[in-house]
């Protein structure tokens, strides 16, 4: 599901194993305190370091060059799976966050802990959780690109999703989980997981919200 935010009791994880959880922050008092909140969740294992299966929670500010570095090391190299937490998120910047990894992103002035274990779980399964801001922006980007690129010669849309694949990825755009897109479509729930997981992996894509992105970006919906 790549939502916008919608609430969700953290206490209902899909899991009775915990999810590993690396917390990441330019200072030891924020790292401490994000720990702290989020100590107090069962389905929540805090780990000192991140790794394939775990997810890597980086807070900060603004996201500098480095920090995106870091961001692809965690994903792309180490295998996790990434939360970002900043006050604020330049445009140049958007599209190079959701495509190096990132499906989950949080504001940090509504960074409660209720707030965090949710874009955690998103995470953990894999699913997109943005602002319903930032969804807004990430589609006014995208859309701008491709009118641009199907202004160029051989600008046109590139072939590689099937009808079925579009029909999901759009409900998946729109905020609806598995269970509600596989409701919409008259598909079982394995059905919608499955059409995900073999467009993502034909197209070397690392979660939804990255599927999304690619979509958008070649006009798919």
């Amino acid at each position: 599901m790549l939502s916008s935010s919608r609430t969700t009791h953290p206490g209902a994880a899909d899991t009775t194993e915990r999810i590993p959880v690396a917390v990441h922050a330019p200072d030891p008092i924020l790292r401490e305190g994000v720990v702290s909140q989020l100590r107090r969740y069962p389905e929540i294992g805090l780990r000192e370091d991140s790794g394939p299966g775990t997810v890597a929670l980086l807070v900060d500010d603004m996201l500098d060059e480095a920090g995106l570095t870091r961001l692809r090391r965690l994903v792309r190299s180490e295998g996790a799976r990434a939360v970002l937490v900043v006050r604020s998120l330049r445009e140049a910047e958007l599209l190079d966050v959701i495509e190096c990894g990132v499906g989950a992103i949080v504001w940090r002035h509504e960074a409660t802990a209720t707030r965090l274990v949710q874009a955690v779980l998103a995470a953990a399964r894999g699913d997109g959780d943005l602002p319903a801001d930032l969804l807004g922006r990430l589609i006014t980007q995208v859309g701008t690109l491709h009118r641009s690129a199907a202004g160029r010669p051989g600008g046109a849309p590139a072939s590689g999703l099937t009808p079925r694949e579009v029909d999901v990825l759009r409900l998946v755009a729109e905020g609806f989980d598995t269970g509600e897109i596989a409701s919409k479509l008259s598909y079982s729930e394995r059905t919608v997981k499955n059409v995900m997981h073999g467009l993502t992996t034909r197209l070397h894509l690392r979660n939804r919200a990255h599927a999304v992105a690619h979509a958008l970006r070649e006009g798919y919906i």
